[in-house]
Parts: structure tokens; sequence; C-alpha cells
């Protein structure tokens, strides 16, 4: 019986092998090509386009978006300076909307979204390597706390700060994704915490700020950034951020706060615009006017004769909507609005200049 069966399977490979065509492989022939494995792109949960790598020209750039809506004209912004080339998003939460709403945009070769939501994925050479890729990278909204937790120290770390840096391509975020984005930045990783809390006790757990140690973008080295700024009454607390600056780092820092369906676009040599519906607002101290009482279990007093902190506000409706981020200054003599912010037993004031 063995030897029957070894007759009708020897039989049936011999009927195959003479009946097939010559460029058909032999799956009984043990030095067959083996089929080829799908390519593993770590972390990713979608992408859309063409999936082989490109080079194209590209601009550096940076995006601070507030928040709520996207503004469109940020995005396209940043396509023009990715050269056409390879999009990806990150995030720690989420899906991937952001890959057709990209594409839909201006020409790329591709949009990948990554969810990277874990210091494994986070140090994964698969993952650093298609963010190093990229001729575009924008950081979704989500929650700063993961961000900082997952991706600090680790290889998706330095592929941004190798595109910010050395690759200079255009990188972005929005919310959350744009609380990174300074050198300066509020961590959440305590929770959040509202205006009126943070100048009731500066020092309140929940007042948590980071510096030195997660991105290194152009322009930005000095400063601290806000979003869904007038909308949540972010002014409080952006005041208390920068405060607390000062006094733990001996620093004099700036900051960059925006509203929602709002976006400041810097350029490769430090011009910002602000594009979008409302409007962004930067934030200048001076290191000669120090807050007369910001200790812990205390509410703030920055006065200064109501001259405490130095504001410019503009919308990204304005004609001149151009801001100097080399000195700090408003591009034009007019088109923008100043103000004196101060605090008093923890009441946040504004005056017009």
């Amino acid at each position: 019986m063995k030897n029957i069966g070894f007759l009708v399977v020897f039989g049936a490979m011999a009927l195959f092998t003479s009946c097939k065509k010559d460029n058909t492989p032999n799956p009984f022939d043990p030095n067959a090509p083996k089929p080829t494995k799908p390519v593993a792109r770590p972390a990713s949960i979608g992408i859309v386009g063409d999936t082989a790598d490109v080079k194209t020209p590209t601009q550096a750039g940076i995006v601070i978006m507030g928040g709520g809506a996207d503004v469109d004209a940020a995005i396209k912004w940043m396509i023009a300076r990715s050269g056409g080339g390879d999009v990806v998003v990150i995030r720690s939460s989420g899906a991937d909307a952001y890959n057709a709403y990209i594409k839909g945009l201006g020409t790329v070769n591709s949009v990948e979204t990554l969810k990277i939501d874990s210091r494994k994925l986070a140090d994964d050479a698969g993952v650093a390597h298609i963010i190093r890729n990229a001729e575009m990278l924008f950081i979704a909204g989500g929650d700063q706390a993961d961000y900082v937790g997952y991706w600090k120290g680790t290889k998706t770390m330095a592929a941004i700060n190798y595109l910010l840096t050395e690759k200079k391509v255009p990188v972005g975020g929005t919310s959350a994704g744009a609380a990174i984005l300074g050198n300066y930045y509020f961590s959440a990783e305590r929770g959040g915490v509202e205006s009126a809390d943070a100048l009731i006790n500066p020092y309140g757990q929940r007042v948590s700020i980071g510096r030195d140690d997660l991105l290194k973008a152009p322009f930005l080295q000095n400063v601290i950034t806000d979003q869904h700024f007038t909308q949540r009454s972010r002014q409080g607390r952006s005041a208390v951020f920068l405060g607390r600056i000062m006094k733990d780092w001996n620093k004099t820092p700036n900051g960059i706060a925006v509203d929602e369906k709002t976006a400041v676009c810097i350029d490769a040599n430090g011009m910002a615009e602000v594009l979008g519906a409302n409007k962004a607002f930067f934030l200048k101290t001076d290191g000669s006017k120090k807050a007369e009482v910001f200790e812990d279990g205390k509410p703030v007093t920055w006065n200064n004769g109501g001259k405490a902190i130095e504001v410019v506000a503009i919308a990204g409706t304005a004609i001149n909507n151009r801001f100097n981020m080399t000195t700090f200054e408003p591009a034009s003599t007019t088109g923008w609005e100043k103000y004196w912010w101060s605090v008093v037993s923890g009441n946040w004031s504004q005056s017009a200049r």
C-alpha cells in the first residue's frame, strides 16, 4: 500500500511538471522561490499614495496650529515646502483621517499615519526610519502627556529632531501636537490646568513644565506655546508658564499662544505668518520685570505697574499678518494690536498699549 501511495504522488508530480508552463514555479521544487513577504511598516494605521520612498527638495518650516478645525492654508503652506514628497502624520490615539484630508489639499507622493502609543513602538527603528524618510511631518492633536511619556528620549524623538535640524522639512502640529514644539512645554503629565488654578498657585501639582529635553525646533528654543487660547481663557495660565520659566531657570522666555482655527507658520528665515479665522498672540517678557509674588501656595502678583508682559495680537485675516521671530516684533507698523498683561492677587488683566 505504501508503494501505491508513492506511485500516485510521483505520478501527480510528473503530470504537473509536464503540463505546467515553463515560467510557472513548481511547488514541489525545494529550490522554488518563496513568496515575498509584505514590507512591515510598524505603527502604520493607514497610507494613501505610493508606498515607494521619494526624495524631493524641501524647505524648512514650523506650523503651530491652535486646535479645533484645521487650517487648510497652513497645511497647503507645508505641502508647498515638502516638494510633493512623503507626508507622515504621528499620533498616539485616533485614526488615519488626516491621510485623505492632506492628500486632498495638494500633490504629495503619499500620506501615512503612524500611531505611536508605547515607548516600545517609539523606540522601534522601523518607525524612526519612516519618520526620517518624510518630507513633511504633522503631529496630530491628542494628549501631550502621552507624547512626552511615549516619545521623549526615543528613536522617534531623534527622528523628529533630524527632520527639524538636519533634513530641514516642514514640521507642524495642532493642539497637543503644537504644545510640544517649543523648547519649553506644558507637559500635562499630571493633568490639564485652568488659568484660575494656575494663578492661585503657580506651583500647583498640575503646573508641570519641561525644557531642553524634547524637540529642537528652530526659532522656538526660547518659546513656550499654548493652544485653544481665547476659546478656553488660557491667558492666565500662559502668564504663569512664563513666570515659572523666569523664576525656576532664570530665563527671559517668550510665548506663542494660538486660537482655534488659526495657525502660525514660521519659515526658514524666522518670518512668521498668521493664517486662519482668529488670532495668534506673541508674549514677551522682560528680565527686569519679575513677579512681585510668585511662590508655592500663594496667588500670583506680577504687576509692574500694569506692564508685566508685552503682548502682540495678530489676526489671521489681517493684511499685515507677519511677525519677525528673530526680533520678536511685528514685521510691519500696522495690522496688529498691542496689550499689556498683569496679574494682581491671582487676577489676570489686560490693558491697551
